[in-house]
């Protein structure tokens, strides 16, 4: 029994993570209809600024503060010099996200080199915690609070406040919500610099248990917009149904299909796409 409790922690571990991602990047999507394929990148350039600050100060939230600030700002930039004159112009956000991509990626192999690294983790983390007569990674227990922690706050954000309430609107319709006299350009750069900080918050978050090294971004941006694509765009509980799903079928693919492992990811984005194109909770079909 332990043991499926532990396979089912390390599953959820990875599902919390993938939600910090997807959050940032299915608000994009739902509220921009932009294609941002550099979101990877952030995460690959903010595990690697935490391995840096970790590396030198040995202080955690010193390492979040400098990552998620740093991607954020970055975020911030591409939006309001590049991406705001690319808006329902998919196929030049592709090619300029994706420029931004390799432009990260060789910035990151230029600095940081090749070989892979990983964030050391808080001394208060590093011991096991005890679960029957095995143990299992206090830091991945962590990751799970710290994303429900984030998920409340994302929630209460959301659904509680004014700004919350003018994304909502804009999510479900952007035209009525810029004739209501909503300030749909402002809320762009929000939610475009929250997704970014998140996607930096990702990288330190995920860098002590699956690293940094080059082709992380892909492998990370895969699997986030699968979560995407079962959740739906534009939803915050799609992110967090979606990603907590396709934590545990890629763990448990892991384990007990080793060869099909993508396989089991694209299995149930099939499914879902196949019942309700728009994903689970999609707000725009």
């Amino acid at each position: 029994m332990e043991t499926w409790i532990i396979h089912i922690l390390n599953g959820l571990s990875l599902g919390m993570l993938l939600f910090l991602l997807a959050t940032g990047l299915t608000l994009i999507f739902g509220l921009m209809n932009i294609v941002n394929l550099s979101h990877g990148g952030y995460y690959l350039l903010g595990a690697y600024i935490a391995c840096s600050v970790m590396a030198h100060t040995k202080n955690f939230v010193l390492a979040i503060l400098a990552a998620g600030l740093t991607i954020a700002a970055i975020g911030l930039l591409m939006e309001r010099f590049f991406l705001h004159r690319l808006y329902k112009k998919p196929l030049a956000q592709v090619l300029l996200t994706m420029g931004f991509t390799l432009l990260f990626a060789d910035t990151t192999l230029m600095i940081w080199g090749g070989a892979p690294h990983f964030v050391d983790k808080p001394a208060v983390l590093m011991l096991p915690v005890k679960i029957g007569e095995s143990g299992f990674p206090r830091y991945r227990l962590f990751v799970i609070l710290v994303g429900i922690a984030i998920g409340a706050l994302l929630w209460l954000f959301q659904e509680r406040t004014r700004t919350g309430a003018r994304v909502r609107a804009a999510v479900n319709d952007e035209e009525i919500a810029r004739a209501l006299g909503i300030n749909v350009r402002l809320l762009f750069t929000i939610v475009f610099t929250l997704g970014a900080f998140l996607a930096g918050l990702s990288g330190v978050l995920g860098g002590p248990f699956l690293g940094a090294y080059p082709g992380a971004d892909f492998d990370i941006l895969l699997l986030t917009v699968v979560v995407i694509i079962v959740g739906g765009l534009g939803s915050l509980r799609g992110a967090l149904v979606g990603s907590l799903l396709i934590g545990l079928v890629d763990n448990f693919g892991k384990i007990f299909f080793p060869q099909m492992a993508l396989f089991t990811i694209y299995l149930p984005m099939v499914i879902i796409l196949a019942l309700k194109p728009s994903g689970l909770f999609g707000v725009k079909g």
